[in-house]
């Protein structure tokens, strides 16, 4: 075995308070549910639901659903975007994510979840309206993955009001996305033999609300 990079020696031990509240979490829930955690390892895990949402810290899907360990497969990325099908043979976490959740855990319900207030549908709004030049260069790993999300803006550009087009930009990360999603051969043939059902859901961190895709009207309606 190779000797590891020295550049890992710059690793820190994990911070105290981190640590401290694992010790609290072994002793209470692990301890007071050691049996189903055991079942979880032995028998793997069989989610009934894939949720692909923000990786914005305000956003915790388990906590909104009350979901507890092996209910959900969780993917969190910036901005909750699902890219196009690509099968060009370099890395593509959220769909290799996708790909295993489909095919090789079955999972019944793909929800993908944005919400209020997101900064990766700000990003690309400045970087579409050239006010991000950071974001617009070769180099930039953010702004070529808010390139997705461009198609999006397109639609809603001409609206004059900056907080209709917030709202409606962070619409625009659900409804992309699941056009993407359409994109992947095996999500239709789930589709198409009723194996798998799909959700659009944007969340109001502020006021706690739900609302849903309603892809006869394009609008999304409260839960």
């Amino acid at each position: 075995m190779d000797a590891p990079s020295p550049q890992l020696g710059k690793i820190s031990k994990l911070p105290s308070y981190l640590s401290e509240r694992y010790h609290g979490w072994r002793a209470t829930d692990h301890q007071e549910n050691k049996a189903w955690y055991r079942r979880l390892a032995e028998e793997g895990q069989r989610p009934r639901t894939m949720v692909i949402s923000c990786s914005d810290s305000r956003v915790h899907v388990t906590n909104l659903f009350g979901a507890g360990p092996g209910e959900f497969f969780m993917h969190r990325n910036v901005a909750n975007l699902i890219p196009p099908f690509e099968p060009d043979g370099q890395h593509h976490g959220t769909s290799a994510c996708i790909e295993y959740a489909v095919t090789a855990l079955k999972v019944s319900n793909l929800i993908v979840m944005g919400h209020s207030h997101c900064g990766g549908a700000a990003g690309c709004k400045e970087m579409c309206r050239g006010h991000a030049p950071e974001l617009d260069v070769k180099e930039s790993m953010l702004g070529r993955w808010l390139d997705v999300l461009r198609p999006g803006y397109e639609r809603v550009k001409e609206l004059d009001d900056p907080e209709e087009l917030r709202v409606a930009m962070e619409k625009q990360t659900v409804v992309v996305s699941l056009e993407n999603l359409m994109t992947f051969p095996f999500v239709h043939e789930a589709l198409d033999n009723e194996l798998l059902s799909i959700h659009g859901l944007y969340m109001d961190i502020g006021s706690g609300t739900l609302s849903q895709y309603e892809p006869e009207t394009g609008e999304f309606t409260s839960i």
